[in-house]
């Protein structure tokens, strides 16, 4: 059975580099082949062969775009010439990433490097370029770039390229400081309020796109967001059909404009951006499209037609489209698309994957069942396929689903529910999201009674308020209904009662219809986000295609139970689920690292993919910034920087091994036998091999031997707080050394293999450190007159504002009386003490220890280790308290407080640094107890 076109790593290339290599299918091996230089502008058409066995399809190259990217190199490397001073600028600052917080992808540089150069490069060098028309009176150009690449930020510097020029050189025809942005519904249109400069949150603040001191010119920019809907118009057929009493004709298109652009009305030469431009395509000149209906073709062209119109009253400068899939129907069949000819720069979905900017999809490539006797892949790679008939019938919800389709999310939700334990026990708070896009509304119903009825026997993968079920076309329904009520709210973001619409609906019941339908958008834009409507759902059931511009980044699953006649549907479908949570390279291998969605059903014929092997989804990246509040500097702690402590010893070592912890070495943890092999032209020889056995050389150990060295060891860890003579010193250490090692106190694993005398001389000898720690630690604690803290040199004394900004996930809450400015939970424990340090009157400062770097040094089982304490708790009395949280305590943590008490003894004694204490929590309800008896005692 063939395992697919499967490989290791898909991750093989810097995001914020131009791709050097990439990989690509070999038919004769189905494999993947790594290959240098970067992958042609193209697309993979399927053939009659490749849908019935593992053929490659036919491959069609966009040479437009080919062309474009070469030359756009070329004239990138000599330093963009022709360029106004201002897009020169521009261009270094995008490229300097010393001067902004965060790097540009290279794909994002390059899409508007390509806008650029068609503006501005000189004509010479565009000799033989000719941009496609899209059948319409103005200029169209279409960046494709694959979901998650970061199109919102390229618009954001698109706007900024053309503002700034504008208002620097104010005769340039080429530039436009009025911007009108279209998006195809109110999901994505809340999401590029991020590109108004005046808003907070602004993405030109966030991302640093701006150099300093082009700010100003940037705000003289007008950008008005509209949804689609929002530039619906109605044709004299239309009129005609009203029933109202209201005849009159077709608004003009200056009465038009003034409604639809609103405060940019006036403006002239408009730049428009279309996201998720794939919608905005026009009608075929036979004016039919195969499988469509009338209606769905009016509605899919309102977006162009609306600007149209205003084109013919305001002018349009340029038309830039942003989208992943950039086609429309093409009027043949409807299993085929046709790609906008206007397309100039190409950064797919292949692409995005291998450099790391979304996450990695994997499908099924083999299972124990019997596969599809067609190409021997297993059934639940393109599940529909094998049930089509049973899904595709007007069936009642309580009709039971194929087998096929039940034992897909037995699988599925299995290694959901595995997602679900990883994620909890790393205290995330939102679940792994698994969405489902059915072929129609019967199967999604049909689909959600299963889980309601537990017909799917996972139960922790159905609750009603965690399940989301949503037909595209209400969720459309909803989108236009609330079209209006956004209309008034294209700057603000507010809703009509002037509160913020999350505010408004978080937690609350739907008031209205227009509350319902508003309510149901924020459920589904705010899926796995904290605080939000969509918080706690895990379980999506959609019929249809999702709304774009849904950014849930939570997504681990996805089945899908529809036809999926083209790869381009494929990827609208997956992309769903490709949003990566976490965006920081991994410093040694130079990439990121990568996330994975597991998928059933949806046929990747022509990605690369990885198996599903072993593979839980990991849970959502770091995200809370955790770092010293300057706000709260007052609440500042500082510590000595101890590395070690020096000991001054009695004259007269003693040791009574009644009081020593026994020794315990795990023999399997000891190598005693290896057998080595010659290098011949970098590889091992194991023709001709040599083994190593130490029993021969135990042999030759005497216990005295073992017993002299040992002591010795300890001597020079001694002799500089010993005050009197050294033999001595030294007699004393063999003594007390020769009665441990005589004694039970040497525990070896497994006893029964090593009562013999040569085996256990051997291991105690390879244990040799761990021996000479163990009783060092007994003798320090038992024999010494006075101890002296050694601080670090460089750093001899920190504190809470060391701390360098880090992110976590983990649950966290504002600590009020922290000089952090959030306490990072890993218990329901620590959320509950931290409470009560922030509402102790005895409290005048505290802090969680994590990522602080206090901490103290500890010997157990003959091994140097470190720990780090809970808290450090600042009393209003001064007094420093060291606490540390324990339920279970077992020997190590016995050993980590002895330690802990030298530390705080030295550093009392040292007098510097005021009185420390040391106590243990032993109960979420001691915490109040042990600071009242802190303060007395102290």
């Amino acid at each position: 059975m063939p395992t697919g076109p499967n490989i290791e790593r898909l991750i093989i290339t810097s995001p914020y580099e131009e791709p050097r290599q990439h990989y690509s299918y070999v038919r004769e091996t189905r494999t993947f082949a790594l290959k240098e230089g970067r992958r042609s502008a193209g697309y993979i058409v399927a053939s009659v062969a490749s849908r019935t066995f593992d053929d490659p399809g036919i491959f069609i190259e966009l040479p437009l775009i080919n062309q474009i990217r070469s030359r756009v190199k070329i004239w990138r490397e000599a330093g963009y010439p022709g360029v106004t001073g201002i897009t020169k600028r521009l261009l270094d600052h995008w490229r300097d990433s010393e001067q902004r917080p965060l790097k540009f992808f290279f794909c994002q540089l390059e899409a508007m490097e390509t806008l650029i150069w068609l503006a501005e490069a000189p004509a010479g060098e565009k000799v033989g370029i000719t941009i496609p028309s899209d059948g319409g009176p103005f200029l169209r150009l279409c960046s494709k770039m694959a979901t998650g690449s970061g199109k919102t930020i390229d618009m954001a510097m698109l706007i900024a390229w053309q503002a700034i020029n504008k208002a620097t050189y104010p005769q340039d025809a080429r530039f436009s400081r009025n911007f009108l942005v279209v998006s195809p519904g109110l999901t994505v249109k809340s999401r590029l309020q991020v590109l108004a400069p005046s808003l907070p949150g602004n993405y030109y603040d966030e991302f640093g796109i701006v150099p300093p001191g082009l700010q100003d010119k940037l705000r003289q920019a007008k950008v008005l967001v509209r949804n689609w809907q929002a530039l619906a118009w109605e044709t004299e057929e239309k009129v005609a059909k009203r029933r109202s009493v209201d005849k009159r004709g077709p608004k003009s298109n200056e009465a038009y404009v003034r409604e639809v652009l609103g405060e940019i009305c006036g403006a002239r030469n408009i730049v428009v951006i279309n996201d998720e431009a794939h919608h905005a395509w026009r009608l075929p000149s036979e004016s039919k499209v195969k499988g469509l209906k009338k209606e769905d073709i009016e509605e899919a062209t309102k977006w162009v037609g609306g600007l149209d119109k205003i084109h013919q009253a305001r002018g349009i400068l340029a038309c830039y489209d942003f989208t992943a899939t950039p086609f429309a129907p093409s009027g043949k069949k409807t299993s085929e698309e046709a790609l906008f000819s206007w397309i100039v720069s190409d950064f797919g979905l292949n692409d995005a994957i291998e450099s790391g900017l979304v996450k990695t999809p994997r499908v099924v490539v083999r299972d124990d069942g019997v596969p599809d006797a067609k190409d021997y892949r297993s059934k639940l790679y393109h599940i529909y396929e094998h049930v089509r008939d049973d899904l595709s019938r007007k069936a009642a919800e309580h009709d039971p689903l194929p087998d096929l389709v039940l034992n897909g999310y037995y699988l599925l939700g299995k290694d959901w529910l595995e997602a679900v334990k990883l994620w909890e026990s790393q205290g995330i708070r939102t679940r792994p999201v698994m969405i489902t896009v059915a072929n129609r509304t019967e199967t999604a119903a049909r689909i959600k009674y299963a889980f309601d009825h537990k017909k799917i026997h996972i139960d922790e993968l159905y609750a009603l308020e965690r399940t989301l079920h949503i037909d595209s076309k209400v969720l459309e329904e909803a989108e236009s209904q609330e079209a209006a009520i956004s209309s008034t709210a294209d700057y603000s973001g507010e809703d009509d009662n002037g509160e913020g619409a999350d505010s408004r609906h978080a937690g609350k019941s739907p008031r209205s219809k227009q509350d319902a339908a508003e309510y149901l958008r924020q459920v589904v834009d705010t899926v796995g986000k904290e605080g939000k409507p969509g918080e706690k759902i895990q379980n999506v059931i959609s019929v249809g295609m999702l709304s774009e511009g849904w950014d849930v980044k939570t997504v681990t699953h996805i089945m899908g139970l529809r036809a999926f006649s083209s790869q381009l549907l494929c990827e609208q479908v997956v992309g769903r689920g490709l949003r990566r949570t976490s965006y920081e390279i991994n410093p040694e291998s130079g990439l990121f690292d990568p996330e994975y969605v597991n998928i059933f059903g949806v046929p990747f014929t022509f990605l690369p993919h990885e198996s599903t092997e072993e593979i839980i989804p990991q849970p959502p990246s770091p995200k809370t910034r955790i770092e010293p509040d300057q706000k709260k500097e007052r609440f500042l702690i500082r510590w000595p920087n101890i590395i070690r402590i020096d000991h001054v010893y009695r004259p007269e070592l003693t040791l009574d091994l009644k009081e020593v912890t026994p020794l315990e070495i795990q023999a399997n943890e000891t190598l005693t036998r290896a057998e080595m092999a010659k290098i011949l032209d970098g590889k091992p020889d194991i023709t001709d091999l040599t083994q190593i056995d130490l029993e021969e050389l135990g042999r030759k150990f005497r216990m005295q031997r073992i017993i002299f060295e040992t002591a010795s060891e300890i001597f020079d860890q001694m002799k500089p707080g010993w005050k009197a003579n050294k033999e001595v010193l030294l007699s004393h250490l063999i003594r007390i050394v020769e009665d441990f090692i005589a004694s039970d106190k040497i525990q070896i694993h497994p006893v029964l293999a090593y009562q013999d005398d040569v085996k256990r001389r051997i291991i105690i000898t390879l244990n040799m450190n761990k021996v000479v720690q163990h009783i060092w630690e007994s003798i320090r604690f038992h024999n010494s007159e006075s101890i002296v803290p050694v601080f670090d040199v460089d750093r001899p004394i920190r504190s809470t504002g060391d701390m360098r900004s880090w992110y976590t996930g983990r649950p966290n809450e504002p600590a009020k009386k922290s000089h952090i400015n959030f306490c990072v939970y890993d218990s329901t424990w620590e959320a509950s003490e931290s409470f009560e340090l922030d509402q102790n009157t005895k409290v005048e400062a505290w802090v969680k220890n994590d990522h602080l770097g206090f901490e103290i040094s500890y010997i157990f089982q003959g091994l140097i280790k470190k720990y780090w304490p809970d808290y450090i708790i600042r009393l209003n009395n001064g007094v420093h308290l060291v606490l540390e949280v324990k339920g279970i305590d077992a020997q190590v943590d016995k050993t980590k407080r002895r330690f802990l008490d030298e530390w705080v003894s030295a550093v009392n004694a040292h007098g510097g640094f005021g009185s420390w204490a040391w106590a243990v929590s032993r109960d979420t309800a001691d915490v109040s107890g042990i600071i009242e008896k802190t303060s007395r005692k102290m």
